[in-house]
């Protein structure tokens, strides 16, 4: 089968910078793919490449069998691009925002019902509202309908989330769900680590470089070590005791928890909490909780991360 997307050695620098170096990957055709890291990492740069906003200055990229560079004309009709930053005429309603940009795609709105009618159900309340007053999450929404208005064949969503509160969150990914299940080509950038659990593969960004791609399930699994949550009653100074010991391979903030992994990977769950224990009582703290814990995409990141 032929890629939707296929990278080889992608880079892009800017000046001194480099925002992206030696990156490679491919995306099947129908596939949900995340680009997951933190911000500065280089996923805003990928896209623009992808969506060709921008030159590469190393490496090369396929997108729907087309170089974005010598085919650009050929390809931006057959995407759709939704920038990090909401990019739509704010002045515009819901409507007068859809009609344009159908219009730049040689088609209009009515044609386009279908495709857009998941999404679009939600936002059609608001349909004579101005975009500058819709709520974040539902800018979102009307950004992705403008981005299938011309049903394309490959979407390219630049961290669609960031700064949206968890219920438009969870209905923005619900409605992805939807447009996966037409088998839409997707390819999304998202700092959220909950996120990534949603798509079928992902790529680890850090830093302009690729530190894994595999499924979600596969790069938590690859976290390799017996791996423990710890809560105490004074969760810094436990954090400062156990990163002091010799002992400790990891040890990382994780919500209420902190996520403990040990240089001896063949201690048993009791020994462990021994010394666990030990450590934290010669720091003044008692009390604490230790149980083992299975390791998420999370703990992945932040173990493939610390190594480089």
């Amino acid at each position: 089968m032929t890629p939707a997307v296929e990278v080889e050695r992608l880079g892009k620098t800017f000046g001194t910078l480099a925002a992206l170096s030696d990156v490679s990957f491919a995306v099947a055709p129908g596939e949900r793919f995340g680009v997951i890291g933190p911000d500065g990492a280089g996923k805003s740069t990928l896209f623009r490449l992808l969506a060709t906003l921008l030159r590469p200055t190393a490496g090369t990229a396929r997108v729907l069998g087309l170089d974005p560079v010598r085919d650009l004309w050929k390809l931006r009709p057959r995407l759709g691009y939704m920038p990090g930053r909401f990019s739509l005429y704010p002045d515009l309603s819901v409507d007068e925002n859809l009609h344009f940009f159908a219009s730049v795609f040689g088609t209009r709105m009515a044609d386009q019902r279908a495709q857009i009618d998941p999404v679009y159900r939600q936002l059609e309340p608001f349909r004579n509202r101005r975009a500058s007053a819709l709520s974040g999450g539902m800018k979102q929404k009307l950004a992705l309908c403008c981005a299938l208005i011309h049903t394309p064949e490959l979407l390219l969503l630049d961290e669609p989330t960031t700064g949206v509160d968890a219920v438009s969150r969870r209905e923005f990914w619900d409605l992805l769900d939807t447009l996966k299940a037409g088998g839409l080509t997707v390819i999304v950038s998202t700092p959220y680590m909950d996120e990534a659990m949603r798509c079928d593969r992902v790529a680890l960004v850090q830093q302009g470089r690729v530190l894994a791609v595999d499924t979600p399930a596969a790069i938590a699994a690859g976290f390799g070590r017996p791996l423990y949550a710890i809560e105490a009653a004074d969760r810094y100074g436990a954090l400062l005791a156990l990163r002091a010991a010799p002992e400790t391979h990891s040890v990382f903030p994780f919500g209420a928890a902190l996520h403990y992994a040990d240089t001896r990977t063949s201690l048993p769950d009791a020994a462990v909490e021994t010394h666990v224990r030990g450590v934290l009582a010669r720091a003044g703290i008692t009390g604490a909780s230790v149980t083992p814990a299975a390791p998420t995409i999370e703990d992945a990141f932040m173990a493939k991360a610390d190594a480089r």
